[in-house]
């Protein structure tokens, strides 16, 4: 195909979607990418070289104002309620031809590509927005096609981020003039008024969690890395849990950071780049995101100093999320094309402020389903605004907010998978011992660390398990490279009849939340802890 036809046909394929701007510009370089930002006063150079920007009123997800198209197709497969709010298919079509018709006459960026780095379970997408740093954002966060891909491209998933396109709730039928709204019949998102991109992220991930599940491929939240002799590991945790840090592990290379999916052939990673947290980011304990932030990154609301540039992590009055958006390859040693095996071992990860659950066990099938459909951590004092004592919290599959169908349907392809390749599952406690947060302390990175190690090279195929009774969970006796005592987490405690207590409301906890998932077979129901 000439470039003339090319054009051509991406022309008409923008008719046919509905849309007249004055102007497009498709798949920019890097380079021009950030010049056309900089000249917009969208954001500004940083002594790292990466490209600084700030969201403005939103610096986050914004879940209330978040909708799904109920039709036909959706009606008995998405889990609605709190998390997927329904949408008329009316208010979505109305919404639709006023977003088109605003961008008529202007200046829009489109990145054409794919998600899904397994080219059998791959999806072909186009994010359209009215800033160019998000379009920056789109290229360093999804797979970048080849010119001959990007001739040929025909877009299945389509994103229309609109930042200057204001809703009107009253009129329009969202809850703010801010909206994200999925419809997965016509796989189209839209989104307007807010600048944060990690809503373009999150709703093609929630796409593609509605649509693999329909192929047999099994959504994952999650990271995961590849050793030497090509044996994979998951590891699946809610933020502050160590899941960032514990799968960067520099004897291992990373297939990905955030999102996966597993099919009969083995895992892919569906994304082509990361988008991690910042705050507070060191130089020594996260080198590979520290070097990471460079030429073609894009830093979300780190504040820069005016004269030096330099970016100050640590300063958080901003929001505390603060973000940067890289493509994999800045990562040394990391997997691409971003695939591997079926996964050895799975690691879930929970930071427990409470003290009592055990720092290592290991999980049964059923466990595994259990604990999945829960997934649970603590939100800590001090993290969160508001938070004054530790706040227990569970996100099903560990990650409800991007999960549309029920939980049954994601544990019920876990344990599948779990069964079908004899994958052993831990969960690992990187949360408090000795008792609470602000009586115990937390974990020592290197036990956690150890802990990971054990589980993925087999130390612990050779060692005794007891059994927690409360918890119903088995505990090593032992783990290489952790004190015996820290592994059994009444032992670390100085007052007995408080860690009983404390371990009781927990798994009380663990229960009651259990109760909302009606769907739940008895055999997973009975995994859980034991009152």
């Amino acid at each position: 195909m000439s470039e003339s036809e090319s054009t051509a046909k991406f022309n008409a394929q923008i008719t046919a979607f509905g849309i007249n701007p004055s102007k497009i510009y498709r798949n920019l370089s890097v380079e021009k990418l950030v010049e056309i930002s900089v000249e917009k006063n969208e954001g500004m150079v940083t002594s790292t070289s990466s490209l600084s920007v700030k969201t403005g009123k939103y610096t986050g997800r914004s879940p209330d104002d978040r909708f799904i198209v109920f039709d036909d197709l959706t009606h008995d497969k998405v889990h609605w309620g709190k998390v997927n709010k329904q949408l008329p298919t009316e208010t979505f079509e109305k919404l639709s031809q006023k977003m088109k018709k605003f961008v008529g006459g202007k200046e829009l960026f489109v990145f054409d590509g794919f998600v899904g780095a397994d080219p059998e379970n791959r999806l072909p997408i186009r994010i359209i927005t009215d800033h160019a740093w998000q379009s920056l954002f789109a290229h360093q966060l999804f797979i970048r096609p080849s010119a001959a891909e990007l001739e040929s491209h025909e877009p299945e998933l389509t994103v229309m981020c609109i930042n200057d396109f204001e809703a009107i709730p009253e009129i329009d039928g969202t809850n703010s003039n801010a909206f994200i709204l999925i419809n997965l019949t016509k796989k189209l998102v839209l989104i307007g008024a807010t600048n944060y991109a990690g809503e373009i992220k999150k709703s093609v991930f929630s796409v593609m969690n509605f649509l693999l599940p329909s192929k047999d491929v099994f959504p994952m939240h999650c990271s995961s890395n590849i050793g030497k002799d090509g044996d994979t590991a998951l590891f699946f945790g809610l933020s502050g849990t160590g899941k960032t840090t514990l799968s960067a592990d520099p004897e291992r290379m990373l297939i990905g950071d955030d999102e996966h999916g597993w099919s009969d052939k083995g895992i892919f990673n569906i994304e082509g780049g990361c988008y991690a947290k910042c705050i507070n980011l060191k130089e020594k304990s996260e080198p590979q995101i520290w070097n990471a932030i460079k030429n073609g990154a894009v830093l979300e609301n780190v504040v820069i100093d005016k004269e030096s540039l330099k970016p100050d992590f640590d300063d958080g009055s901003l929001t505390e999320n603060t973000r940067a958006a890289y493509p994999l390859d800045y990562i040394p040693k990391a997997v691409i094309p971003s695939v591997g095996g079926n996964p050895k071992v799975i690691i879930f990860l929970t930071a427990d402020a409470m003290g009592v659950l055990p720092p290592l066990s290991k999980l049964s099938k059923n466990g595994a389903m259990f604990h999945f459909m829960s997934g649970y951590t603590s939100k800590l004092a001090g993290t969160e605004r508001g938070i004054k004592e530790p706040k227990a919290t569970f996100s099903k599959c560990f990650g409800a907010p991007f999960m549309p169908r029920l939980a049954s349907v994601y544990a019920k392809m876990l344990g599948e998978k779990i069964s079908t390749h004899n994958t052993a599952v831990y969960l690992i406690n990187t949360g408090w011992s000795g008792g609470p947060y602000g009586v115990g302390k937390r974990i020592k990175i290197e036990y956690s660390r150890a802990m990971v190690t054990a589980v993925i090279n087999g130390s612990l195929d050779i060692v005794k398990f007891s059994h927690n009774d409360l918890f119903n969970l088995d505990v090593p006796t032992e783990c290489p490279g952790v004190p015996s005592e820290v592994l059994e987490p009444r032992n670390t405690w100085v007052d007995k009849d408080s860690y009983d207590l404390s371990a009781k409301k927990l798994a009380q906890m663990f229960v009651d939340n259990f109760k909302k998932f009606e769907d739940a077979s008895e055999e997973i129901r009975s995994a859980g802890p034991k009152l």
